[in-house]
């Protein structure tokens, strides 16, 4: 933490209970609560891949072939949320 405020750059990490070396500079910046928002969509992915996609442990051996199935689930996570995107038909 020290060598980033010596920096002036902000701390981008999540306030824990039992992290207390977050203080009130860092959570107060306007840029924090963003920063806060989008890690939260970020890891809504990685959960989705892991119960819904089945991606907790790979079935496959060997890095092409897992690639290509992370590909697919990472592909079908977005066929969802576009499904949810578009207006209901009425």
């Amino acid at each position: 933490m020290g060598q980033c405020r010596e920096r002036n750059v902000t701390p981008h990490v999540a306030n824990k209970d039992n992290y207390p070396k977050i203080d009130r500079r860092t959570t107060t910046k306007p840029g924090y609560d963003i920063s806060q928002r989008v890690r939260k969509r970020v890891e809504e992915i990685f959960g989705w891949a892991k119960t819904v996609g089945g991606f907790r442990r790979t079935r496959y051996r060997g890095a092409a072939k897992t690639q290509l199935a992370a590909y697919i689930v990472g592909a079908a996570y977005n066929l969802t949320r576009m499904a949810r995107l578009l207006p209901v038909p009425t």
